[in-house]
């Protein structure tokens, strides 16, 4: 296969865009910036405009460092959850409510009250709950389509409207396993004409907009495919491919995801799954990482201390670090307090046990999983700030008992290209 493949990635900060090869090598970057979402309160949204003003930059300055003129097939990836009514030319009848906007709180309760346990739309900042809230504060109109950010960009280089894909669907109420809109949206009162027709990542739906091409730099028959979420996006930028393999990300908080051979649901702890095809992505969240690692050192204090940690040398301090009370997962506790006593007198002896603590929650956590449906642990690639630690890398490798190693790639716009060059998930 030639040509080269493009994927857009449009984040919280920014769009970024990135064509490959078809060998997956990377042939360039280029990024736009987007300005930060109006916040009121709970209510976070933007101008759907500035997604596509930032896709346009973001193509064109790629199109200098790289000949477009080779692209055969573009993904869109984008925030989870960001929602937007469309009518049937693709005009925004809403602001985009982003993916961290907690407005519907009261639609958040009627889906509760309906929705299975392990359904990915639950909460106030669900897909969901944000399609009741526009639904009933006079946003409807001549709204045709309730659409996804990455969806809408899709849209707009194709003029095609109303496909999402199995990832972005998932907080909207999609039911993965069955792979098709369930009937219990009904009794909420869900406009199911506004739903999009959902396919797999990956799968191609139309050719770009001839106009749209040129101005952008793109050949004329470019296919446009389905998207998927920047997250899901990120752990294919990876190259993690067989079940078991893993991704850790050590942020200021510890993200664990894992690919498995079934669907895992455990709602009461935050676990659920990402179809990816037909293997699944299963996922979930500690509160231990990076924010209770900063409780106790600075960022400074930790690269000081870290050439002092003897990772093959155990501290046998038996830590379970936390910022403040409460855990969801691997134990689902609200109440959980930081264990992080004794504290030895030595600081780097303290920092190692703290590194040691929270590398013990990951462990805990995929064996949870295990226990959950998933398959044996492979190998854990990580990201995020703290994988590029080499001595908590070493620490984790000896805890976890399978190889560990640091991501080459994690740009969401990597991810997606593959996925455009895949023709689906890996």
């Amino acid at each position: 296969m030639g040509g080269l493949f493009l994927g857009i990635d449009v984040g919280t900060g920014g769009v970024r865009a990135c064509a490959v090869d078809a060998q997956a090598g990377i042939r360039g970057f280029a990024s736009a910036a987007l300005p930060a979402p109006r916040v009121d309160g709970n209510a976070i949204d933007q101008t759907p405009q500035l997604w596509w003003q930032a896709t346009v930059t973001a193509i064109i300055k790629l199109g200098e460092v790289v000949d477009l003129g080779g692209v055969t097939r573009a993904v869109v990836d984008g925030t989870s959850g960001t929602l937007l009514l469309v009518d049937a030319a693709g005009r925004p009848c809403s602001p985009g409510l982003m993916y961290n906007d907690a407005r519907a709180a009261h639609e958040a309760t009627r889906v509760a009250a309906v929705a299975p346990l392990e359904s990915g739309a639950h909460g106030a900042s669900s897909a969901l709950a944000k399609l009741l809230y526009l639904q009933t504060h006079g946003y409807i109109g001549d709204a045709r389509h309730a659409m996804h950010q990455a969806d809408w960009i899709a849209g707009r280089l194709t003029g095609h409207y109303g496909v999402s894909d199995e990832n972005n669907a998932l907080k909207l109420g999609y039911d993965p396993v069955a792979r098709q809109w369930p009937r219990w949206l009904e009794r909420l009162g869900v406009r199911t004409d506004l739903l999009p027709k959902v396919l797999v990542p990956g799968t191609a739906f139309a050719e770009i907009d001839p106009a749209i091409a040129r101005a952008l730099g793109l050949p004329p028959a470019v296919q446009v495919a389905a998207g998927t979420t920047d997250g899901v996006a990120a752990f294919i930028a990876t190259r993690a491919n067989q079940p078991g393999d893993a991704v850790t990300s050590l942020g200021t908080t510890l993200v664990v995801k894992q690919l498995a051979t079934q669907p895992i649901f455990a709602a009461d702890q935050g676990v659920y799954s990402h179809r990816l095809g037909e293997r699944w992505l299963a996922g979930g969240a500690s509160n231990s990482g990076g924010a209770a690692l900063l409780m106790h050192f600075s960022a400074d204090d930790m690269a000081r201390l870290t050439p002092q940690v003897k990772p093959e040398e155990p501290t046998g301090l038996d830590y379970y670090p936390l910022p403040k009370p409460g855990e969801r997962f691997p134990i689902a506790d609200p109440a959980l307090t930081a264990r992080i006593t004794p504290r030895p007198a030595e600081d780097h002896r303290f920092f190692q046990g703290l590194l040691e603590g929270i590398a013990s929650v990951e462990a805990l956590a995929y064996r949870q999983l295990a226990q959950l449906g998933a398959p044996r642990l492979r190998r854990v690639i990580g990201i995020g700030g703290g994988a590029k630690n080499d001595a908590w890398t070493q620490i984790r490798h000896r805890i976890l008992g399978v190889p560990v190693s640091v991501a080459e790639q994690t740009e969401a716009s990597y991810g997606a290209a593959l996925l455009a060059l895949n023709g689906g998930p890996p």
